[in-house]
């Protein structure tokens, strides 16, 4: 391995890179002074920006380029290669961007040039924009719609109200490395805490709304008092189910979904010897594996028979529960906890399970009270039509609690991704502004589970055939999930750049059809 710490960082870009060596539609990571740069070509364009993602500083050349844009290998973020502007989430800051030049053969990079403002996506002749927009939730959609509300220079008042007592965070770190001690404090909150003031958004914590009524555009809160809205966004979110037997409510019982519910289980982590998981979900996986890199002996309780299994079929879910068992995770599956004491669990098949802390993670609901108090249309789940206005003009839905029609699927699906809800509040900004907007985006997420992740594109409820190349337990490995021979979704072991070609591949078949 080199130890020049400039010949691993690539060709200094100030000298030049011939074009013959730069073919169309490809990528190249160098950089320019300290700077990592990424310099791109398409067509006779050049383009150079920096060559890390803003969200975890994932390595852009080795995404995918789609038309001007770079999306990042890690967790699907995309970036104009233009402007640098972060044009889809989960990134929300843009990168630097170099200005470049054809000289002699070369491509040459010059100096940084100040970021463009946003594209605009709305229109100036659009009409009139609101004067008050109201976001009802402090989570990813929540966020996601107050940051491009000002990123689209919107300048009229934003009210952002939160049942939560901490500023919006990056809640997938919860139940990751977080968790797992692995990740400082400083990587949760989306942005820092002058992020509200400089931007004019009047982010309210621990605020309660308890009714809508539509026809007056007015909410009534918690304080009881009244606040009109000209435009609303419902971001409720979902929360957790909670388990009703015996011991439930004991004080070593948790459910894992806000900062605070974090730093209670960290807290009691200090002190604790053996742990009880209820749920073989995603989040109950996740915190498994935390829970076991924290030193603990974990029991994972599911009625399930494989892990996952109804999202990622069996060949995955045994691979998953073998990763864990590798671990030294115990499982306890076709069973069920029937009530919880101070120091152990018992089963529905009667045996007991010693433990210290308990993590319930057996799934969560939509947060549809206020939506169904106002009369807005249900359907499992806040009905919203292509631009995410939900059945009354003025009120749009995103995240948790959305039913959106689904180009990729042809169904009306909700899903519960932080991306979907980041991206969708995105969308529901710019239509709040008058942009008409359809919301296609692929759904994405990602799971990680000790060293091992998982990205899934696309939807599938249910199919009828799944399509396995490479190897599985060899950690290397693109699942299909089909029905009647066409692909619903993708998932994928360390095949970063089969998952981006995977989203996009179905992003052109949803714009073909």
């Amino acid at each position: 391995m080199s130890t020049d710490p400039v010949q691993d960082r690539g060709p200094d870009f100030t000298q030049g890179v011939a074009i013959d060596a730069l073919a169309d539609g490809s990528m190249l990571a160098g950089h320019v002074g300290e700077d990592a740069v990424l310099l791109a070509r398409r067509g006779d364009e050049y383009f150079a920006i920096g060559a890390e993602c803003s969200h975890y500083h994932g390595p852009l050349a080795e995404g995918l380029m789609v038309d001007d844009t770079v999306r990042c290998p890690w967790h699907h973020a995309c970036f104009s290669l233009r402007t640098g502007e972060a044009v889809r989430a989960p990134a929300l800051s843009a990168v630097a961007c170099w200005a470049t030049e054809v000289r002699a053969g070369k491509v040459l990079v010059l100096g940084k040039v100040e970021p463009k403002p946003a594209s605009g996506a709305v229109s100036p002749k659009a009409v009139a924009p609101p004067r008050k927009i109201v976001i009802v939730g402090g989570g990813a959609a929540g966020f996601a719609a107050a940051e491009m509300l000002r990123r689209q220079r919107y300048q009229g008042s934003i009210m952002m109200l939160s049942d939560d007592d901490a500023p919006p965070v990056d809640r997938p770190n919860l139940s990751k490395d977080y968790l797992a001690g692995s990740a400082p404090d400083e990587w949760l909150p989306l942005r820092e805490d002058g992020f509200y003031a400089e931007q004019a958004i009047d982010l309210r914590l621990k605020a309660s709304v308890i009714g809508l009524d539509a026809r007056a555009h007015e909410l009534e809160l918690g304080d009881g008092s009244k606040l009109a809205y000209d435009r609303l966004l419902l971001a409720t979110g979902a929360e957790p189910v909670r388990l009703l037997i015996p011991g439930s409510n004991l004080p070593h019982v948790h459910t894992l979904r806000t900062l605070a519910d974090c730093r209670a289980i960290i807290a009691q982590v200090a002190t604790a010897r053996s742990a009880v998981v209820m749920g073989a979900s995603f989040i109950g996986l996740e915190v498994a594996a935390a829970l076991c890199t924290r030193g603990i002996e974990v029991h994972v309780v599911a009625p399930e028979m494989r892990p996952m299994e109804r999202v990622l079929g069996p060949q995955l879910g045994d691979f998953v529960r073998q990763l864990h068992e590798q671990h030294g995770v115990i499982f306890h599956l076709g069973d069920t906890a029937s009530a919880i004491e101070a120091r152990q669990v018992t089963l529905n098949s009667g045996g007991t399970i010693a433990a210290d802390l308990v993590v319930v993670g057996v799934g969560v609901r939509p947060r549809l009270a206020l939506a169904e108090k106002a009369g807005l249309a249900l359907d499992r789940g806040v009905m919203v039509d292509a631009c995410l206005q939900t059945s009354v003009p003025g009120i749009y839905a995103a995240g948790d609690i959305a039913r959106w029609p689904d180009p990729h699927s042809g169904e009306a699906i909700r899903v519960e991704h932080w991306v979907v809800a980041q991206r969708q509040g995105q969308t529901a900004a710019l239509n709040m502004l008058g942009a008409q907007e359809r919301f296609d985006a692929v759904p994405f997420f990602w799971s990680q589970h000790y060293d091992v992740p998982i990205s899934y594109v696309g939807h599938a409820e249910s199919w009828d055939d799944i399509a396995i190349e490479g190897d599985i337990a060899g950690r290397d490995c693109t699942l299909r999930y089909m029905r009647q021979g066409r692909v619903l979704a993708v998932a994928s072991i360390f095949r970063d750049a089969e998952s981006l070609a995977a989203e996009a591949r179905m992003e052109r078949a949803a714009h073909s059809n």
